[in-house]
């Protein structure tokens, strides 16, 4: 049979990408154990996205039916047109107030756009629907699921963004490849407790290498510093 071509989750999309890396780049002395603590990209790491993150690779190496990667791909069509309505509605001051500043709100002075309104804390859709008929009707073709999806989204939009450019500038890390004969304590301003773990590890690149415990930014800009000039 031929080779299959090797499925390689990065850390930004499984919590399974976290373990093996772990367990490749720093070994382990002891029973390790899989804590959420461990992975950096906890928010975009959710239980509620599973589906989104890995359906399309578990569907493309034919470990998923095609019914459920359509299932999946149903609920991200229905996601997005949440987020566009939420993002084309607003509520109006005589809609909101009445029935939210009582409940400890502040109130709007002028029409509100409806995903404006869900990054308040304690707002979620099921509340906007009770003043807006047109909300509630809206989510009466959409799943549950899916609407649920959407409102987290909206609420972590500015803390997604962020760890997605955190992961993308990692990766950018990950294409810097170190050679395993390597010779870190031949780098100039490179601490002698920092040469000796990177020795002891043997990161296959500068990615692996930030990973290391007690390796600081420091470090790696020495090292980025070094390659560049031998490059």
């Amino acid at each position: 049979m031929k080779d299959e071509e090797p499925i390689i989750l990065r850390r930004s999309e499984a919590y399974i990408g976290v373990l093996i890396d772990d367990l490749v780049s720093k070994g382990t002395d002891e029973p390790y154990r899989m804590f959420t603590s461990r992975a950096e990209y906890r928010i975009m790491l959710r239980q509620d996205n599973a589906d989104l993150r890995l359906s399309e690779i578990g569907h493309s190496a034919g470990l998923l039916p095609k019914e459920c990667f359509d299932g999946v791909q149903k609920k991200i069509e229905e996601m997005s047109a949440m987020s566009k309505f939420l993002g084309s509605q607003s509520i109006h001051p005589e809609e909101f107030n009445p029935h939210f500043v009582s409940t400890g709100q502040s109130a709007i002075l002028q029409k509100t756009r409806m995903d404006q309104l869900l990054l308040r804390p304690g707002i979620h859709l099921e509340n906007l629907a009770l003043v807006s008929p047109a909300l509630k009707a809206f989510m009466e073709g959409i799943s549950e699921e899916s609407a649920t999806g959407a409102e987290i989204l909206i609420k972590y939009a500015s803390y997604l963004e962020r760890e997605q450019k955190w992961a993308e500038s990692m990766a950018g890390l990950e294409q810097i490849r170190m050679r395993a004969d390597f010779e870190y304590r031949l780098v100039s301003g490179l601490s002698l407790e920092a040469a000796e773990k990177l020795d002891q590890h043997k990161p296959e690149n500068l990615g692996q290498a930030s990973r290391i415990s007690g390796i600081n930014p420091a470090d790696l800009s020495v090292l980025m510093v070094h390659l560049n000039r031998k490059s």
